[in-house]
Formats: structure tokens, sequence, C-alpha cells
């Protein structure tokens, strides 16, 4: 019955599949920015956060592309105009993901979460999936208490001793 219809109206099978794979494409496009607007209202939220944690001056800088950047040296010790790295191709971008490594490690610190969990920054370029272990991290970070997290630990050990 379809066949006869579209018969009838003179379309062939390749215009049917080339509209079912154009929407399912669009689709996905669609998909892929709801996500990544997802990650990075989550990353903004989590940045805010941490700077509100540590007392910076301008949380709300981490909304902004860039001066989210610049805010996360200054918490680390580095002066904002390091920001202008990302001017420098493959060299700067290095140079951004070593300091931003080590001013996420002084943060952490600071936080006191281990500064060794700054290493999944760089890694999360290099293996996609760990930048799940980052968005993981700075969550924690900024919403988790260390002592509370490793409270619970002892405790739990306590309690297992005890039986």
């Amino acid at each position: 019955m379809a066949n006869e219809i579209l018969n009838s109206m003179n379309v062939s099978n390749d215009f049917i599949l080339g509209g079912t794979l154009g929407a399912l494409t669009a689709g996905a496009i669609v998909a892929l920015a709801f996500l990544g607007l997802g990650i990075y209202i989550y990353h903004a939220l989590a940045w805010q956060k941490i700077g509100k944690n540590q007392k910076y001056k301008r949380p709300w800088l981490a909304w902004i592309p860039f001066a989210n950047v610049s805010m996360i040296f200054q918490m680390g010790g580095f002066h904002w105009a390091w920001v202008f790295l990302f001017l420098i191709p493959i060299v700067g971008w290095l140079a951004i993901a070593v300091l931003m490594t080590i001013a996420m490690w002084r943060i952490f610190e600071k936080s006191k979460y281990p500064g060794w969990l700054s290493v999944s920054y760089p890694l999360s370029g290099v293996a996609k999936i760990l930048f799940i272990a980052y968005l993981v991290i700075i969550g924690l970070v900024a919403w988790k208490d260390f002592d509370e997290l490793t409270s619970k630990k002892s405790a739990r050990k306590k309690t297992s001793k005890k039986k």
C-alpha cells in the first residue's frame, strides 16, 4: 500500500532514506548540543562554588569563557594574563594545560583534597573517558568536604572492626 502511494507520487527510496538519515543526523546534533550545554553549566556551577568556598572575589567569572581560566589561574596563584597563551597554537595550549594542572593542584590542596586529582584535567584531553572523572572530581571539590568523605570511611572501618 505504502509503496503504491510512493510510486504514484514518483518518490524514490533513496529520497526517503536520505531524509531519514538527515533527520537522525539533525537529532544527534541537537542532542549533542544539549549535552554540551549541560556540561558547560555543570562546570561553571562547580567552579563558581569552588571560588566561593575559597573566598575568591569574582566567582561569577566561572561562567565566562577564557575568564574562567584566568579565575582558575588566579586562585592557583598565577597572574590572570597567562590566559593569552591561548593565542599561541600548540605550544601555548600545552603551556595552558600545564599551568591549569599546577593551579588546580594548589586549589585542590587548599580545599583539603589531594593535589594529584588535578592530573585528571590534562588526561581528560588524551582519553575522553577521563573527562567524566574530571567532572566528578570538580563536583566533589565544590560540594563535598574531604574531611566528611574520609570520616565516613573511617567510621565504616571502625564499625566493621567492632563486629
